[in-house]
């Protein structure tokens, strides 16, 4: 319901019943009175903010803590009123944190916020200043040069404040104030092709073209040297040559332009001038096959590239654009973008959910190896979470959406895993570093070879500049470049679709040379629920027994209560008939049942009453020795019998060990604060080689500094929260269920998405096998440059097979990459 422009533009309403007593919730209609909304209250205001204006500019960012809105309606008001500031893009408040965010296209006119706010009568804290620049996907990039080369190119141009070109994803952010079809232009003007992200093209036609190019030369060139062999005149077989060069090396020849103006050297340089020069010495066949060769060889590589960076774009695809909502009786379909939380949403069997949500009626199993990467689906119904892009299988479920598309699980996983694809990991900066030295160097000492043993007059010029040009093609250190950031990206992407999150390539190479876990034993090898494990039934059956017990603590919230409430319902013992029921403080409860008072509680309480526990004291010790916690149930008189409550072990917990032993796992370790008997059991039923007893905290630490003393490699494994501390200080810190808890996703260098073990033992794997990719890559890209460099001094290396020599590595470099992605 809409209100008047008098009714938005004032302050809150004064019902105080407003201000506290509702559950979060978004609406679209922004300028509601909370007096006036229903029981749900409101959590995002301005989540549709006002329609965009298409901007060319970039838009800067500044996030507040507001203080003094009492309910919704504040938000509103101070968004309405923002709204008519000049300059300010959007606004966006989230009133259930009393944050606001508000993006201007123009950062002088910031210092204006606080003071129009202030005049609402509310206070702001500023706690952030982002600036957000454009996001376009940049294609034809053939390794990290070609970033460089867009980088220095547009750093020149007065509109551009910041670039950053990333070659492993394919995109670039800039921060810029030109129109977006100028910066598209000067991209393609250094020889590639932009978009942005927002507006995408297909791939797959570009490289078709490219391929199109390249089989197009290389015919010209195959009719040259077939035509050559033929007798055809030498001046119409020259000039076959040179539509070959021309074709083919328009693109390289447009990249070497704005490379070398930009003073970058790449290979695109190096490859133009060995065509060039194989010309002007009269090499017209040699240079023709360079040009070709190159071009088919970038094809080639784009496309292997590209089936790297879309095990990543797969991923946007996971969730439905659509939504089926539920309004009144009907059931309408919007966009997920115009769908608000608190609202209800539908979903059918076989189904992908939408959106991030929990389910309000229906039950059903769920698919969620999208997210998890779990085997087999999860039973879910009423209350129990759901994610976008997971499947439901079975039943039809009615969710209530809990936040926005932007926000959402999957949401999250990309923009994490565009993140950690962007992330240089030591080997990779090493290769980098060592590049920009050795190109250089090969560069000057080819033109050395050019000109210094034919003036010393060792041989002709001809044959000196031949051997200048070849070694100009094996200064192109391509494969060399692309040997790690293509085997990350992969390795990335292949464990992103696991359900395994790595959060860079640093992460990826450590969790490779681990060689010691420490596993947190509660929530982490455990459930972290108890559940009962013993009854020993004293005066008569364990029917008998759990019926009381039930009865007792069916009116009780304690977690010892549900699992005897719940163990009853697995075994479908009923409750009986009780009255009087009555909580003892840190003792136990009690009930009356057929008139007599029974007791459920620890055996201090039956002590206190002066009950004898000779019936069950050795029984009692045993299980308290083995980590049980006891309820014991009777009268004021006798004993009636005893329940041992303890937290039980996953069932996935001991194969996932079982299998980080056959991968070579040399040693694993449970932290826990349980006593001694307690961690030696659940130590020998979970295969653990070693564990530590009666921890603190902050004993968690000391034990993973012990283990790293001990020269071993640690992993640390927990929940990403009470954990944190001992993830920080171990080599590499693993969180679980990080589909569950944000905490856990920002805490960790790898997320374990499913709340098990499961995927542990493929991500140690994975990462070892993503190490022994990139070293053979990197020792066969040095190994083809010693032997090219080797075959070029006796005259055995041609500048065609000096040319197959580089991109032929690249693409071998990059298959083998690949298999990655195929890893189980």
């Amino acid at each position: 319901m809409k209100v008047s422009e008098k009714q938005a533009e004032t302050s809150c309403c004064t019902d105080t019943s407003c201000t506290s007593s509702k559950q979060p919730m978004t609406i679209q209609e922004k300028n509601i009175p909370c007096c006036e909304t229903d029981n749900d209250s409101i959590n995002n205001i301005g989540t549709e903010p006002k329609e965009q204006k298409p901007t060319e500019q970039s838009i800067e960012t500044f996030t507040y803590m507001v203080q003094g809105m009492d309910c919704p309606s504040c938000a509103a008001t101070i968004e309405k009123s923002l709204n008519t500031v000049k300059g300010i893009e959007t606004v966006n408040i989230n009133y259930s944190a009393g944050k606001m965010r508000v993006g201007v296209s123009n950062s002088s006119i910031a210092d204006q916020i606080p003071m129009q706010v202030k005049k609402l009568g509310f206070e702001t804290n500023i706690v952030e200043t982002k600036k957000i620049g454009q996001v376009y996907r940049v294609d034809g990039m053939d390794c990290g040069a070609c970033a460089v080369t867009i980088e220095k190119h547009l750093a020149r141009n007065p509109a551009v404040q910041n670039v950053k070109v990333n070659f492993s994803t394919g995109k670039m952010q800039i921060l810029h104030t030109a129109q977006d079809k100028e910066i598209i232009k000067e991209v393609e003007r250094a020889g590639f092709h932009a978009s942005l992200v927002s507006k995408e093209r297909k791939i797959e036609e570009k490289n078709k073209n490219r391929i199109t190019t390249a089989t197009l030369s290389g015919l010209l060139l195959a009719i040259g040297f077939f035509g050559s062999l033929a007798g055809v005149s030498e001046t119409l077989v020259t000039m076959l040559y040179a539509v070959t060069i021309i074709l083919g090396g328009y693109k390289p020849a447009r990249s070497a332009f704005y490379a070398v103006k930009s003073k970058s050297l790449d290979m695109n340089v190096l490859m133009v001038s060995a065509a060039i020069g194989a010309a002007l010495i009269g090499e017209w066949f040699e240079g023709a096959t360079v040009v070709w060769l190159f071009a088919l060889g970038n094809a080639l590589q784009n496309r292997s590239i590209e089936r790297t960076r879309e095990s990543i774009r797969s991923l946007i695809n996971l969730a439905p654009s659509e939504a089926l909502v539920k309004v009144g009786s009907q059931l309408i379909s919007k966009p997920v973008e115009e769908v608000a939380i608190g609202d209800a949403i539908v979903v059918k069997p076989g189904e992908k959910i939408p959106l991030d949500g929990e389910i309000i009626s229906g039950a059903s199993s769920v698919n969620q190896a999208p997210i998890t990467g779990e085997s087999m689906p999860v039973d879910k119904e009423k209350d129990d979470p759901v994610y976008a892009g997971t499947i439901n299988e079975s039943g039809s479920l009615e969710v209530r959406v809990t936040k926005l598309v932007e926000d959402t699980t999957i949401a999250k996983i990309i923009h994490l895993v565009e993140e950690a694809q962007e992330q240089k990991a030591p080997t990779q900066d090493f290769v980098d570093r060592f590049a920009r030295i050795y190109t250089p160097i090969v560069f000057v000492l080819a033109l050395i070879i050019m000109v210094v043993p034919p003036l010393a007059s060792f041989g002709t010029w001809e044959e000196w500049l031949y051997k200048g040009l070849t070694l100009l093609v094996v200064a192109c250190p391509c494969a060399l470049v692309i040997s790690t950031p293509v085997a990350i990206v992969s390795a990335i992407g292949n464990a992103a679709k696991n359900g395994v999150l790595i959060k860079g390539g640093t992460f990826l190479e450590k969790a490779g040379a681990i060689n010691a876990i420490a596993f947190d034993k509660t929530g982490t090898l455990t459930e972290g629920k108890p559940k009962v494990s013993e009854i020993v039934a004293v005066n008569g059956t364990e029917t008998e027994l759990i019926s009381i017990a039930r009865t007792i603590e069916e009116h009780s919230i304690h977690p010892i209560a549900k699992a005897i409430i719940s163990y009853a319902d697995e075994q479908q013992i009923s409750v009986k008939t009780g009255e009087s029921f009555k909580a003892i403080p840190g003792k136990g409860a009690q009930a009356t049942i057929n008139g007599v008072e029974y007791f459920a509680g620890n055996p201090k309480l039956y002590q206190e009453m002066g009950v004898s526990l000779s019936s069950v004291t050795d029984r009692i010790q045993t299980l308290q020795n083995e980590g049980h916690t006891l309820i014991v149930i009777g009268t004021c008189s006798e004993i009636i019998g005893v329940i041992g409550v303890a937290d039980t072990i996953r069932s996935i917990t001991v194969t996932a060990i079982q299998k980080l032993k056959s991968v070579g796992m040399e040693e694993m370790v449970m932290l826990t604060g349980d006593n001694n008997g307690t961690a030696k059991k659940i130590a020998a039923q979970t295969g653990v080689d070693r564990y530590f007893a009666e921890l603190m905290p902050e004993d968690k630490v000391k034990a993973v500094k012990k283990l790293q003393q001990e020269g071993r490699k640690v992993a640390m494994v927990g929940d990403g929260i009470n954990d944190a501390p001992a993830l920080a200080t171990a080599d590499l810190g693993i969180a679980m269920g990080g589909a569950g808890t944000d905490t856990a996703m920002e805490t960790a260098d790898i997320v374990l998405m499913a709340d098990n073990l499961e995927k542990l033992p493929h991500t140690i794997n994975l990462s070892r096998k993503a190490l022994t990719i990139i070293k053979q890559n990197v020792w066969f890209s040095l190994l083809t440059k010693v032997v090219a460099l080797l075959l070029i001094f006796p005259g055995l290396l041609t500048l065609w097979m000096a040319v197959l020599a580089d991109t032929g590595a690249a693409l071998l470099v990059i298959l083998n990459s690949m298999r990655l992605l195929r890893q189980k």
